[in-house]
């Protein structure tokens, strides 16, 4: 077992915005442990990504990737297999709500936008897995998706729809396991606690969630720091996760465990 060795391995990474995102700390840790990265990005978005790629270690390309085109999945994986002919992991961070889908807009949103949603934030995932299959389990050390969700176990007021993709990319995430462990290719993801990104801003009921992850994760929370998210997203793409599929690993400070609001919070010591 070769454990958290990435030397010489190739990842697709997804979802790059700005430095705060948590596909760019992990795109980073990536190259800092002597990985190949390439990002995918598409529209207006695309010259953020560029921007932001350039203050990576190594500054990588950047392949165009609607989820929401067919073609643009199948061109991808064409240029990726021309690049490298194999392809050890790749993270889908891709998900969008209309802004009718969340804000407590739930029994109003009508249903192109919950189609929408639901093709960036969750089909999206099934495609991208299916498209790269044959590079991923081209590789001799077998393939790794993973991919970013929040706790749907229980509602989050404002999430709304989003909440709703989240619980679903969890189930096509383990029926990805199913059908894509015979080829030695795994599927995970990690659920975060709220981060202060582009998307994070879309939810008008973001503060008062951190502020509540802050103040009752056992482990204690920071809503600044994505960081907090990588190294769960690096151990589930490394050579120790073998094995593991189908699963949700949490790294929210251990507020899924907790039932908060009762009692007191959690006392630290100062300064954490």
């Amino acid at each position: 077992m070769t454990g958290l060795d990435f030397k010489g391995r190739r990842y697709l990474v997804t979802g790059v915005m700005n430095q705060e995102s948590i596909a760019w700390h992990v795109a980073a840790a990536l190259q800092r442990e002597g990985a190949e990265i390439v990002l995918s990005s598409f529209g207006r978005a695309a010259r953020i990504t560029r921007k932001s790629a350039a203050l990576l270690p190594t500054t990588p390309d950047v392949l165009d990737l609607d989820v929401t085109d067919e073609a643009c999945f199948a061109a991808v994986s064409a240029e990726l297999g021309r690049r490298w002919g194999a392809l050890d992991g790749v993270l889908h961070s891709v998900a969008h709500a209309p802004a009718d889908a969340v804000g407590g807009a739930f029994l109003s949103t009508p249903a192109d936008s919950a189609l929408q949603g639901f093709q960036v934030s969750t089909y999206s995932l099934q495609r991208l897995a299916a498209s790269l299959a044959p590079l991923l389990t081209a590789g001799e050390h077998g393939g790794s998706v993973v991919g970013i969700t929040v706790d749907s176990a229980r509602t989050l007021p404002g999430y709304d729809w989003m909440g709703v993709f989240k619980a679903s990319l969890e189930a096509v995430a383990r029926y990805l396991a199913l059908h894509l462990g015979p080829l030695g290719v795994r599927v995970n993801l990690v659920s975060s606690g709220p981060l202060e990104t582009l998307s994070a801003r879309g939810v008008s009921t973001f503060d008062a969630l951190a502020e509540h992850y802050e103040s009752w994760a056992p482990l204690g929370w920071d809503r600044t720091d994505p960081e907090q998210v990588v190294g769960a997203v690096l151990f589930l793409l490394s050579d120790l996760a073998t094995r593991t599929t189908g699963q949700v690993l949490h790294a929210d400070g251990g507020l899924h465990a907790v039932v908060g609001g009762i009692g007191e919070p959690p006392r630290r010591p100062s300064g954490e």
